[in-house]
């Protein structure tokens, strides 16, 4: 899982004060993930963001007590106290969304709600275009 307290390699240090509020953090695959992070950009803009370096998921913070009604099927909501999370054997992170004090200091749950919808649909939309055959090959 991941640790928002040490372990992120650029962004904001605990040496600066620049860790972020006390949060929750929103798991997700990292392609629905990325599209949100795209659709949130666009709109009405999108927090900080964490990703694992292998590849897997992306963690969005969210305001404190988001994780007790997150129901969001694919995705998973774990509660922190400001400290940032750990577990055993967890890989390195780094921030794909750095925090900073001109932006959004954590993504509102209920527009990355709807932001993690429609990126699953347009990921599912993806995956099952299959292209027409040139005309004359029928």
């Amino acid at each position: 899982m991941l640790d928002i307290s040490r372990s992120h390699t650029s962004g904001p240090t605990a040496e600066r004060g620049e860790l972020p509020p006390p949060c929750d953090l929103v798991t997700v695959p990292t392609r629905q993930g990325l599209e949100a992070v795209d659709l949130l950009r666009l709109s009405t803009g999108v927090g900080p963001v964490l990703h694992d370096r292998t590849g897997d998921s992306l963690a969005f913070l969210v305001p404190p007590g988001t994780a007790d009604c997150w129901d969001v099927p694919g995705s998973s909501c774990t509660s922190t106290d400001g400290r940032g999370l750990v577990l055993d054997g967890g890989p390195p992170v780094g921030w794909l969304v750095p925090p900073q004090t001109d932006n959004t200091p954590v993504t509102d749950p209920t527009v990355l709600r709807a932001a993690l919808g429609e990126a699953a649909r347009n990921v599912e939309l993806v995956d099952s275009y299959r292209p027409l055959p040139p005309p004359g090959l029928c």
